[in-house]
């Protein structure tokens, strides 16, 4: 598709209209959490990885959390859940809370060739900038992006940081919006191919790189896949060609838009919000933090990565870095290395490279 055309959706939005609202934000009830607490009590002798939606009795949440689910696939692509009493519980039934929650929106993926479908955002001592190590176990800021492999990406915030550590989100409809009209020649670059870094993470068969596009408008949507470290970072590689200055230009003007405060919402955490965001309409970033000198008292968010069997068709080029699960059709999470399973750690990994 080479036509440049505007979209009208939902998900198109500017960032100070919603920030002087407050209807994406949903409270839970005290009977609300009653319910979630009862409904992972009876699941303490299963393996949390193991259970799917059936193993969770939630009768007052269900029709909540059916119209949370249409508001990030089918609204403005995005919903905070605010409430859950973190600091009271364990982090094994906030581990089986959040998966609760979850099963109702989609169905968790691995978020690495190690299998860990639960992630630990914190910092471990990673370095954003190298490019055989993961940025979300670094303190460093995070540019605007996507999470390439999941359809929705949820975030549980355990603990904040000292200072810093902002979050915000951007429409790409809305960017793509302003894009078409100010730099239409950007824009279609975003739609051709880029290479991107597999950072190491690949399993046997995969090079240690993949291509896909940055933006993939359509009759309907305009879809977004987009990391720029990982595509910077492929440019260690001597088989691939060097990035061209309008790619450069375009990935640039992309963070300009989304980091212009006319788009971007910006989103303060508190303990027990959850996060949830349609990881193919939304970009969304991180500042630089400082953090708490005691362990216990540092920033930590909980990070799932959802497929939604049965979801709207997904354009194939959006399927390049994983492929489709053979079961669901979706796009899927890492390929496990060999002898590797899926696990739901409930402490930080040590450093992945």
């Amino acid at each position: 598709m080479t036509e440049l055309r505007k979209y009208r959706l939902a998900s198109t939005w500017y960032g100070p209209d919603l920030a002087v609202r407050d209807d994406w934000i949903r409270t839970f009830t005290a009977a609300e959490i009653d319910e979630l607490a009862r409904a992972t009590c009876g699941t303490e002798g299963s393996e949390i990885v193991s259970l799917s939606k059936e193993a969770f009795d939630l009768p007052l949440l269900d029709p909540v959390l059916a119209r949370v689910r249409s508001d990030i696939l089918d609204g403005r692509g995005f919903v905070i859940l605010r409430g859950l009493p973190v600091e009271e519980w364990s982090m094994d039934r906030i581990a089986r809370v959040y998966w609760a929650i979850a099963s109702r929106i989609g169905v968790p993926i691995s978020q690495n060739s190690i299998g860990n479908k639960l992630g630990h955002v914190a910092d471990v001592g990673g370095d954003s900038e190298n490019p055989n190590q993961r940025a979300h176990q670094s303190k460093g800021v995070l540019p605007f992006h996507t999470d390439i492999s999941a359809e929705i990406v949820g975030l549980l915030c355990i603990r904040q940081a000292k200072a810093g550590g902002e979050s915000a989100l951007a429409s790409v409809s809305a960017i793509w919006n302003e894009m078409i009209v100010s730099h239409p020649d950007l824009a279609m670059t975003l739609t051709a191919p880029f290479h991107l870094d597999r950072r190491g993470d690949e399993v046997e068969g995969q090079g240690p790189w993949f291509t896909m596009p940055i933006l993939v408008p359509t009759e309907t949507a305009v879809y977004v896949c987009h990391n720029p470290r990982f595509v910077r970072s492929a440019q260690r590689f001597s088989k691939l060609p060097k990035l061209t200055k309008r790619q450069e230009g375009a990935m640039d003007m992309l963070q300009f838009l989304a980091d212009d405060p006319r788009f971007k919402l910006k989103i303060e955490f508190q303990p027990g919000d959850i996060q949830l965001i349609n990881n193919l309409a939304l970009v969304h970033s991180r500042g630089a933090y400082h953090d708490w000198q005691e362990v216990n008292r540092r920033r930590h968010l909980l990070r799932l990565w959802l497929s939604v069997p049965g979801g709207k068709p997904i354009p194939g080029a959006l399927y390049a870095r994983h492929g489709a699960d053979p079961k669901t059709g979706r796009p899927r999470g890492f390929h496990l290395r060999p002898d590797m399973t899926y696990t739901v750690p409930l402490q930080p990994p040590e450093l992945l490279s």
